[in-house]
């Protein structure tokens, strides 16, 4: 088997893998700890680097659109509130004038039946009169027609 002589110290099959590995996980760890502390670094000079005026600058910007949207939104809802309460009242008002028409429609529609009815009874009164005298004088005609001696 292989062996080898390090600082005096023996290494023969096994102990030579474990030593390599041993090795190559110092050498991982190390790099991998080196690339942490090179991204931290950079991350450190982007913060530096930030400029929190221009941030606070710029908040301050979004603040106020917002509070102007804000002002408008409140603005358009009480807008729409003062049209749909102005319309409500149309619509009351409308609806009273409609009830009101429609009270008189029916007062005259009443007082038109009550017209009719009335010249209608007065007509068949006449007409009931009328035939009631035709009838007396056709009773009559027949009756002198019947009483003529010459008519045998």
């Amino acid at each position: 088997m292989a062996e080898i002589e390090i600082a005096g110290i023996k290494f023969q099959g096994g102990m030579m893998a474990i030593a390599f590995t041993a090795l190559t996980t110092l050498g991982g760890a190390s790099w991998g700890t080196f690339e942490f502390y090179k991204d931290y670094m950079d991350m450190k000079e982007i913060v530096q680097n930030i400029d929190v005026g221009d941030i606070q600058a710029r908040n301050d910007v979004i603040e106020v659109k917002l509070d102007e949207a804000i002002d408008y939104s409140r603005s358009i809802k009480n807008d729409l509130r003062d049209d749909f309460n102005r319309m409500e009242r149309r619509v009351d008002r409308f609806s009273t004038t409609v009830r009101s028409m429609e009270e008189k429609v029916d007062d005259q529609v009443e007082r038109a039946n009550e017209k009719f009815d009335m010249k209608r009874e007065t007509l068949q009164n006449d007409t009931r009169l009328m035939v009631e005298q035709l009838e007396d004088r056709l009773n009559k005609k027949i009756q002198s027609v019947l009483d003529n001696p010459l008519a045998d």
